[in-house]
C-alpha cells in the first residue's frame, strides 16, 4: 500500500476499441472497479481526475470497416456513442470520456512522438515486414493470424489473446497468414521506428521489481516474467493509412503504433478537460508531471505489458512524467462456463442488458463486484444474478431498509425518534458496526472491492439481526420510548448504508438518500450513530430492489441458448469458397505423399506432434503439426500415407526444425484429420 500522501490522484481505464459495444466482461475487468475507486476518493473529499475515452485507431476498427463496406471514421462514430452511452447509463462516472480521433490527441500525440525522435530516443530500422500481395498492403500485427510459438493457440501477431498472452511479433507465429484474405504473406522492407525497451530494462526491474512488490500476484508476476527475458526495441510505427501520420520527414504513409497513440489519449483527454474548465481542474501537467500526483491505471489482464512496460518507457524517454503508482488489473470473467466472446455473440451487452432489464443497473454492479475476476478469471451465470439480487439485495439490504422506515412511518409519521438510553442489545450491535468504516477503508485502498463490498453487505446484516431480535412491533406496545431507540439505530444504520454503498451502487444509495431526505454525505461520517437528527422528516418508503421470478431469467438463458444454436449452425456450414486461385500459384505448392514412419507429441508441448515421414528421397523429414488434440494415441497414424507441403521454409519450434506442413481437413466441428492416400502410393509422389 502507498505510504507516500499525494495531493490528487490521477485515475484512467482502458480505452475500449470504437468496433463494438459494451459488453460484461468489460465493466467487470475494468470499469466499475475504476468507477467505485473514483467514487470512494470523491467520498473522501479528496482531489481526483477520471479519464476515459475510446481506442479509434486500432487495426479492428478498420477490420469491422473493411466488413461492413464503411469508412473507418463511420465505425468509430458510431461506436463511440454506443459505448459512452452505455458508461453514462451504468453511472460510470467519468470526468471527461474523449476520443482519440480529436483534433487535441492527433496534435498531442504527433508532438510526444516528433520530442522522443529530435532527442534522438527512437531508432530507425529497416527491416521485413508481412506483406499481403493480394492486397498490396503491409499487415499490421492485428491483421496477421497464426499459431503461437510458445503455447501453440491461435494467436495475433501482437499477442497471443488465447493462450499465454505474451506478447509476439508477427515473425514468431507459426504458419502465419493474412487475417483479410488468409493468404501466406510474404517478407518484404520496410522503414520504421523503434522505442529501445532494452535501454530501459534495468530501471523497469528497479521501479516494479524492487518497488512495487505491494502490487496484485498476476500484475507484478506477468512484468517478473517479461523483465527476466531480454527486452527488445519495438516498433513505434505502422504502414497503415488509418491511424495519425507520423510527424517526420521520410515518413509517408505510415501512422503511429495504435499502442503508442491510445496510451497519450489518457493525457491528451486531459489535456481537453483542462482547457475546457481550468478553473476547475488547473493545468495538465499538474496532473501527469506532478511528483505530488498519484497515478493508478485500471486495465484487463490483457494489457498489463503496454502500461506496465512500454508506456512507462514512453513517459521515461519524454522526461517529464511521473509513473504509474499502481496497475489493479483484472483477470477475464466468463458468460454461463464459457469464454466471453464478440466474434461469437457469446456475451451480455450493456445496451441490451437495460433494454431487458430496466433500472437494474446496481443489480449487475453488484454481482458483477461479488464476482470480481481480481485474482482469477470468474464466472457469471443468470442463476447466479438472479440469487444475488433475491437473495443479498432484496433479503438482506432491501429487506433492513424497507422494515426501518416502514416501520419509523407506521409510528412516527416518518420522524426520526429519539434514541433513549442503550440496552445490552443495542451495545452489542453497535459493536460490530464500529469498525466499518475502518474495514471498508482498508479493503478500498489495496483495490479488494469484492471484499469490501462484503463488507458493506454485513452492515444490513447486522441491521437485520437486530431488528429481528429486537422485534420493534411488539416493543412499540409496550414500552414506545424503547421503541423509538431500537428504531433511531436502525435509522442510522441505514444511513450508514447509503453511505457504504455508494461508491458500489449509485443509483441505490441516490433512492435511499432520497428516502431518508438527505442530499448528500460524507465518507468521514461513516460509522456515525447520529447522521439522522431526532425529529428530522424522512421522505416517501419505497423497495430498494425488487425480486426478479424465474421468467426473466429464463429470458437470457433462451437468448443464450438461440446464440448457441446459431454458432453451431454456423460451425456446421461449408466455409466460403476462397477467391480464384491462378493455376501458377497453385503450381508453387510442391504437395507429396509421405509414409509416416514414427509420430510422438513433443516434450512441453501441449499442441505439437513431431512425425518422422519418408518422403521418397531416401531421408527421413521431420514435420511437426499442432493437431495433438485430435489425435490421443499418435502411433495409430504410424503406417499412414499423408499429404505434406514439401517447400515450405524450415522452422524451428521448441527447438526442433520442421521441414514441411502436414495437410490436414478442418472439419464442420473444428476437428482436424490429417488427410491420406486411398491406395499405396510411393513415398514422394508428387499431387498435381
Amino acid at each position: 500500500m502507498t505510504e507516500k500522501k499525494f495531493k490528487r490522484t490521477t485515475v484512467t481505464s482502458a480505452l475500449p476499441y470504437a468496433n463494438g459495444g459494451v459488453h460484461i466482461g468489460h465493466l467487470a475487468g475494468v470499469y466499475v472497479p475504476a468507477d467505485i475507486y473514483v467514487r470512494y476518493l470523491r467520498l473522501k473529499k479528496e482531489d481526483v481526475m477520471f479519464i476515459g475515452g475510446s481506442d479509434e485507431h486500432g487495426v479492428p476498427v478498420t477490420q469491422r470497416a473493411r466488413q461492413e463496406g464503411i469508412t473507418p471514421q463511420d465505425v468509430v462514430d458510431r461506436y463511440h456513442t454506443m459505448i459512452k452511452k452505455s458508461f453514462e447509463e451504468f453511472g460510470i462516472s467519468f470526468d471527461i470520456y474523449s476520443r482519440t480521433t480529436s483534433k487535441t490527441h492527433h496534435k498531442f500525440a504527433a508532438e510526444w512522438f516528433r520530442k522522443l525522435y529530435d532527442d534522438g530516443k527512437l531508432v530507425e530500422q529497416t527491416t521485413k515486414q508481412f506483406f499481403d500481395e493480394k492486397t498490396g498492403k503491409f499487415l499490421t500485427d492485428r491483421d496477421v493470424v497464426g499459431e503461437c510459438p510458445y503455447c501453440h493457440k491461435q494467436a495475433y501477431g501482437n499477442q497471443c489473446e488465447e493462450g499465454c498472452g505474451r506478447a509476439l511479433e508477427p515473425t514468431e507465429l507459426i504458419n502465419p497468414r493474412s487475417k483479410e484474405t488468409g493468404e501466406t504473406p510474404v517478407l518484404k522492407e520496410t522503414k520504421n521506428w523503434y522505442l529501445p525497451l532494452n535501454e530501459y530494462q534495468e530501471w523497469l526491474k528497479q521501479w516494479i521489481l524492487e518497488g512495487h512488490k505491494e502490487w496484485r500476484p498476476n500484475v507484478y508476476g506477468q512484468c517478473k516474467s517479461w523483465l527476466e527475458m531480454d527486452l527488445k526495441p519495438r516498433a513505434m510505427t505502422r504502414d497503415l493509412d488509418w491511424g495519425i501520420p507520423v510527424p517526420i520527414e521520410g515518413a509517408e504513409g505510415k501512422v503511429l503504433y495504435v499502442w503508442f497513440d491510445a496510451p497519450i489519449g489518457y493525457v491528451s483527454n486531459t489535456v481537453e478537460l483542462c482547457e475546457k474548465e481550468p478553473e476547475r481542474w488547473g493545468s495538465w501537467q499538474q496532473w501527469w508531471q506532478d511528483e505530488d500526483t498519484r497515478l493508478v491505471h485500471f486495465i484487463g489482464k490483457d494489457n498489463i505489458v503496454f502500461h506496465c512496460i512500454i508506456f512507462p518507457v514512453m513517459m521515461r524517454a519524454h522526461g517529464k512524467y511521473i509513473m504509474p503508482d499502481n496497475v489493479p488489473s483484472n483477470e477475464f470473467l466468463n458468460l454461463e462456463n464459457d469464454k466471453i466472446s464478440t466474434s461469437r455473440n457469446w456475451a451480455v451487452w450493456l445496451h441490451e442488458y437495460l433494454e431487458d432489464m430496466p433500472g437494474k443497473q446496481d443489480v449487475l454492479r453488484y454481482v458483477l463486484t461479488a464476482n470480481a475476476p481480481e485474482t482469477k478469471d470468474n464466472n457469471f451465470t443468470w442463476k447466479d444474478f438472479q440469487d444475488r439480487n433475491n437473495n443479498e439485495l432484496v433479503a438482506i439490504y432491501g429487506n433492513f431498509v424497507n422494515r426501518a422506515l416502514q416501520l419509523t412511518k407506521k409510528y412516527w409519521n416518518g420522524v426520526v425518534p429519539a434514541c433513549g438510553e442503550l440496552a445490552e442489545s443495542d451495545l452489542v450491535a453497535l459493536n460490530e458496526f464500529k469498525d466499518v468504516k475502518q474495514k471498508v477503508e482498508a479493503l478500498l485502498d489495496q483495490f479488494k472491492f469484492r471484499d469490501a463490498q462484503f463488507e458493506a453487505m454485513n452492515l444490513a446484516r447486522i441491521g437485520n439481526r437486530y431488528i429481528t431480535e429486537c422485534e420493534p412491533w411488539k416493543v412499540w406496545k409496550t414500552d414506545p420510548k424503547r421503541c423509538e431507540t431500537i428504531l433511531n439505530i436502525c435509522l442510522q444504520l441505514t444511513a450508514n448504508l447509503a453511505i457504504a454503498f455508494e461508491p458500489f451502487l449509485p443509483f441505490s444509495s441516490k433512492k435511499l438518500r432520497d428516502m431518508l431526505n438527505l442530499e448528500s454525505f460524507d465518507w468521514n461520517e461513516l460509522g456515525s450513530t447520529d447522521l439522522l437528527k431526532a425529529g428530522h422528516q424522512l421522505g416517501e418508503p419505497a423497495l430498494l430492489f425488487e425480486k426478479i421470478e424465474d421468467d426473466v431469467i429464463q429470458k437470457q438463458l433462451d437468448k443464450l441458448e438461440a446464440t448457441k444454436k446459431a454458432n453451431e449452425a454456423a460451425a456446421h456450414q461449408a466455409a466460403p469458397v476462397k477467391d480464384t486461385c491462378s493455376f501458377e500459384d497453385f503450381e508453387k505448392l510442391d504437395i507429396r505423399v509421405g509414409l509416416i514412419k514414427d509420430c510422438q507429441r513433443v516434450p512441453k508441448s501441449k499442441k505439437l506432434l513431431q512425425f518422422t515421414i519418408d518422403d521418397g528421397s531416401g531421408t527421413d523429414r521431420t514435420i511437426l503439426s499442432g493437431i495433438a488434440a485430435f489425435y490421443e494415441d499418435p502411433s495409430v497414424l504410424v503406417g499412414k500415407r499423408i499429404l505434406f507441403v514439401a517447400n515450405f521454409a524450415p522452422r524451428k519450434m521448441m527447438g526442433i526444425e520442421s521441414q514441411g506442413m502436414i495437410l490436414s481437413a478442418v472439419d464442420f466441428d473444428e476437428s482436424l484429420s490429417v488427410v491420406t492416400t486411398t491406395k499405396d502410393v510411393k513415398p514422394g509422389s508428387q499431387v498435381g
